[in-house]
């Protein structure tokens, strides 16, 4: 299930959990990373050093005239020197750390979508393809923005911070120190407070964001429906009136980051004041020298200036987090579907089928099959006929095992499909789906789909069996041809022959026909109905059928009706029953000669 993304409270969020759950991404530059960190130690030693240095120079240019001519020069160079050094530990530490973190967002990025393609068909069929497209691009991009806040903002200033504590506390009197640890902990305390009742509205902006993202892409997706109703402007509404909510959290949000930002300038503003009327004393009564004062103030100022920035730092960190959360969520969605421990391959040495007593239903108070017992013997042809909502389609998935049946037990050559691997299963199965969906790229990028490693002599062999050879040859770029979002530059009858090729150039030992020619003209159909004759009877086949004069050669059909099999038999045999067959062929008969 996807996570509810209503209920967001303060309090859910695992913020410590989920930088836990991003170290293993780290784990495999942890020498690079280690060396960033000694970069930016180093950095910062040097940079904490030039006030020291320039405490030296003003003092020296107080002191004995002939020293003014020796000392100054000797602490110049070193002025430059440690700026250079800063300098150049800063930029070592972003060459190196660059690969860290932009490793650790790919790594991210496969692992969750090796996560949603693992996750159950039910999870596929509730998502929210906009909301949950939102989410990962923001989550993935949370994991460089937290390092790039952590390497480049918030460990540097710890570091300083350390330095310059340790040289008050060693040089001047305890109030120094004193102010300036009071200071940080009044401002680092009301940045936590302010931020933590913020952080309400950045939920509720993500939220909306991702659920304005999700009608976009849903109106976009649903086009033609959109204009089939004439409803633009009810899509346009709806995505308004959310983006007006989105507008309202976003201006809450700003005014209190106002106030934010005024209450930490005006703690940082009393703090440095409090601090220099102390230094400015101590230059009064000599106790302090002008260097001291000098290198008190440059030390103020290079510890508050970024420290203003740690307010900024410290928001987007939490914002940074909230994103991540929506991921790491994502991650921990269970899989529905999961192979056992050290299950084995699938081993098809004839094909045979065998349902027996199968119990399934999608929510525990509506069931779709009863008690279904069938087999189908390796190479013969199996239909599955019956009105909308009988299950027969209910049986396809369980047999590419997308649920695991509620009671009973599917078998293929005597072997339990939920003992085996889940790719080994699907391995030896292929489909030629009712609603065929294609990948947004070429015609041969499409059909290859079945067999990346077929050659184009496959390929073509493929196309002529299944009727479409001719009409990829009559397109200006011919298997190049791009067949749009889904396939809808293609009719309903090309994808359909596309997907029976595709499926013909898998070669599995299975086959499945869920309503293969349900979109294919007449002439076509029956061009198509000879072809899947050639190709059922080399291999196991289920064909789920409406159009019965689909299925009329089979060598058995079940008929099924409010989730069980209620007559099975020939075509000959089902007619002579004159049962619920019969009544079905009787009015497609009279529907055909209208």
């Amino acid at each position: 299930m996807v996570p509810n993304r209503t209920e967001r409270p303060v309090g859910s969020r695992r913020d410590w959990h989920n930088l836990q759950s991003m170290l293993p991404f780290l784990w495999e530059y942890r020498g690079r990373a280690l060396f960033a960190l000694v970069c930016l130690i180093l950095s910062k030693v040097a940079n904490v050093g030039v006030p020291v240095i320039l405490k030296d120079i003003v003092d020296a240019l107080q002191g004995k005239p002939e020293q003014v001519l020796v000392l100054p020069v000797i602490l110049l160079l070193g002025y430059g020197a440690l700026r250079l050094a800063s300098a150049l530990f800063n930029e070592l530490r972003d060459t190196v750390f660059a690969r860290v973190r932009y490793h650790a967002m790919r790594k991210l990025s496969v692992r969750v979508l090796e996560h949603l393609h693992n996750l159950s068909l039910r999870f596929h069929l509730e998502r929210k393809t906009g909301a949950i497209s939102r989410d990962l691009e923001r989550g993935t991009s949370s994991v460089s923005t937290l390092m790039n806040f952590m390497v480049f903002s918030i460990i540097p200033i710890a570091v300083e911070f350390t330095l310059v504590a340790v040289i008050m506390l060693k040089n001047y009197a305890p109030v120094f120190a004193l102010v300036t640890f009071a200071t940080v902990a009044v401002y680092v305390f009301f940045t936590v407070k302010i931020t933590e009742w913020r952080m309400d509205h950045r939920h509720e902006m993500n939220r909306l964001d991702s659920q304005s993202s999700n009608q976009a892409i849903d109106s976009l997706i649903n086009y033609e429906t959109v204009k089939y109703f004439n409803n633009e402007k009810l899509e346009l509404g709806r995505y308004d009136s959310t983006l007006g909510q989105w507008e309202e959290s976003a201006v809450k949000s700003q005014t209190s980051m106002s106030l934010l930002n005024f209450g930490q300038s005006s703690i940082i503003g009393i703090g440095v004041t409090i601090i220099m009327f102390f230094a400015a004393n101590g230059v009064a009564t000599g106790s302090m020298s002008i260097g001291d004062l000098v290198m008190v103030n440059a030390f103020m100022l290079q510890l508050f200036l970024p420290l203003g920035a740690l307010g900024i730092v410290y928001r987007q960190v939490k914002y940074t987090l909230a994103d991540m959360d929506m991921v790491f969520r994502l991650l921990e969605t269970p899989q529905e579907v999961q192979d056992r421990p050290g299950v084995g391959e699938l081993q098809v040495t004839q094909g045979e089928i065998r349902f027996e007593d199968v119990n399934f239903a999608y929510q525990p108070e509506r069931p779709i099959l009863q008690g279904v017992s069938f087999s189908v013997p390796a190479g013969a042809k199996l239909a599955v006929v019956g009105h909308s909502g009988a299950g027969k389609s209910t049986l396809s998935r369980l047999l590419y095992r997308f649920y695991d049946v509620t009671g009973g037990r599917i078998l293929i050559d005597g072997q339990d499909i939920a003992g085996v691997s889940q790719a080994s299963l699907r391995k030896a199965i292929g489909i030629v789906p009712q609603d065929t969906v294609l990948f947004n790229d070429s015609i041969r990028y499409n059909l290859q789909y079945g067999n990346p490693q077929a050659t184009q002599a496959e390929l073509e062999k493929a196309a002529d069996m299944a009727h479409i050879r001719r009409f990829i040859d009559s397109l200006p770029d011919g298997w190049d041809t791009m067949v749009g979002e889904r396939g809808l530059k293609l009719s309903g009858g090309e994808k359909q022959r596309v997907a029976i090729a595709r499926a013909i150039l898998k070669k599995p030992p299975i086959l499945i026909f869920d309503e293969a020619t349900s979109s294919l003209d007449s002439a076509t159909e029956q061009a198509i109905q000879q072809t899947l004759h050639e190709v059922a009877g080399r291999y196991t086949t289920l064909m789920i059928a409406h159009r019965l004069s689909t299925i009329v050669d089979a060598d058995r059909i079940l008929v099924m009706d409010g989730g069980k099999v209620v007559e099975q038999g020939t075509h000959a045999e089902l007619l002579a029953l004159r049962g619920q067959y019969q009544r079905m062929w009787e009015l497609q008969l009279r529907d055909d000669t209208r």
